[in-house]
């Protein structure tokens, strides 16, 4: 993995938890905010690939963004429930 490919992650990840947590609330500053993304699109990504779901909205990046938020809300109202 190169410089550009890890900062694009980075980049995902941020953007994904801030709208992660424009849905479920809390603000957990940068930091936060690329752990939950980079989290999220893991998960997001399996839980898409296990619903056989293919997000295509025109832009790969774009495409990466919404699945990591998705991945991310859920990964954030599993550890709420876990607390």
């Amino acid at each position: 993995m190169d410089a550009a490919a890890i900062v694009v992650m980075l980049v995902v990840g941020a953007i994904a938890g801030w709208l992660a947590s424009l849905v479920v609330g809390g603000p957990w500053g940068l930091l936060g905010y690329i752990v939950a993304g980079v989290i999220g699109g893991v998960v997001g990504g399996w839980l898409l690939n296990m619903a056989k779901l293919n997000i295509n909205l025109g832009h790969p990046i774009v495409n990466q963004i919404v699945t990591a938020a998705i991945g991310a809300i859920v990964v954030i109202l599993i550890a709420r429930l876990i607390r």
